[in-house]
């Protein structure tokens, strides 16, 4: 009988004394038990080194690097190294895993061996409140391969990497794409081995301002347009990308202008792709809109935003809402602006309704 195989949980830690032991005690709670963690301190300045330590003097699966700091790809690429497992899982130290993640995509691999990696839902944990997470569509409608081109296909902690299909040399974070370095990482591995998404939450992503992707949002934008752009280039989708790449570095009437121009563009020349692939192109190509959509939108300027949904003709892409609230927006910002406003309110008390109590969701996994 084959052994199962070992998987190797890599746990970045930097300043994440609120959220850690949750972290780490949904990881020993795993029905899957054949794992290691290696946990690597990037120099906290909090009490995360002390967390980390009593919870290796009770479980001896857990080993620890620490040292001074270095950055996340830094420190992601020092675990891959270390990593002695046939299967190497992501893991945030502000996230939680269901007891059932690691055996349910080791399940997967098992039937798969062909399998490179993989990825999985999460449900979204905001303000002590968990909502449900749905199944992205466009997984329905696009191969990963190219999708992979477009945006982040996984959530970087619910990843798992098979290095019995993938070569070493092809199994690292590159430090030139920092904020990003997990998309550039899928979009690399896509290419050139297969991936699955599974269609079930086995994570629980904590949204909060001090998490990586909040503190360095407008860095992390940048990057992916340069990646998207990269990508566009190389597939003969665009001559020149800086109308893309600019509306990164400045939001401005003029960059929005002709950020709007080039989605047109890309669309057109998606439209004569064959018909096995364009869908999966123009998948992707609806992604990137609503990515500059939230950039945009996220200056709080309307017309800016009416700028671009009318340049794009992407007016009813958008939520019906949105949609009148942004109406006005070129000549009277100020009621654009209130009703965004109440439409936030909104949404905040809709996910209130919808969401459940975070103790009551995760009280059975005795987290603490």
């Amino acid at each position: 009988m084959t052994a199962a195989p070992l998987v190797s949980v890599l746990l970045p830690v930097y300043n994440a004394g609120p959220y850690l032991a949750a972290a780490l005690g949904s990881i020993l709670r795993q029905d899957y038990c054949r794992l290691e963690i290696i946990a690597i301190n990037d120099g906290s300045t909090d009490n995360s080194l002390e967390i980390l330590e009593r919870h290796r003097q009770a479980d001896s699966r857990i080993s620890i690097i620490s040292r001074e700091n270095r950055g996340l790809v830094a420190t992601l690429n020092e675990g891959l190294r270390k990593a002695q497992g046939e299967l190497v899982a992501r893991m945030d130290a502000d996230d939680v895993a269901y007891p059932w993640r690691l055996s349910r995509q080791v399940a997967l691999f098992d039937r798969r061996p062909e399998l490179g990696f993989c990825g999985a839902g999460v449900d979204m944990l905001i303000r002590g409140r968990i909502a449900r997470g749905r199944p992205d569509p466009v997984f329905q409608f696009g191969r990963i391969p190219i999708l992979a081109k477009f945006f982040t296909i996984f959530m970087h902690p619910t990843v798992v990497y098979n290095r019995k299909v993938i070569e070493d040399d092809a199994l690292h974070y590159d430090k030139a794409y920092r904020h990003a370095e997990d998309f550039d990482l899928f979009r690399r591995l896509a290419d050139r081995y297969p991936a699955a998404m599974m269609p079930e939450n086995l994570v629980v992503y904590r949204v909060h301002e001090g998490s990586v992707t909040s503190r360095h949002i407008k860095e992390m934008r940048r990057t992916h347009l340069r990646i998207v752009a990269e990508n566009l280039e190389r597939e003969g989708l665009a001559e020149t990308t800086r109308d893309l790449r600019n509306i990164g570095d400045t939001v401005s009437l003029d960059t929005v202008a002709r950020a709007a121009n080039f989605i047109v563009a890309l669309e057109e020349r998606i439209g004569s792709l064959p018909a096995e692939t364009r869908p999966s192109f123009e998948a992707g190509a609806l992604n990137l809109f609503y990515f500059l959509y939230q950039l945009v939108a996220d200056e709080k300027q309307p017309p800016l935003t009416h700028e671009l949904l009318t340049r794009t003709a992407k007016w009813n892409a958008i939520r019906r809402r949105e949609k009148y609230a942004l109406r006005p927006g070129a000549w009277a910002p100020w009621l654009s602006r209130a009703s965004l406003s109440a439409g936030r309110q909104a949404d905040a008390l809709a996910y209130f309704f919808k969401s459940a109590p975070a103790a009551a969701v995760l009280a059975p996994y005795q987290l603490s």
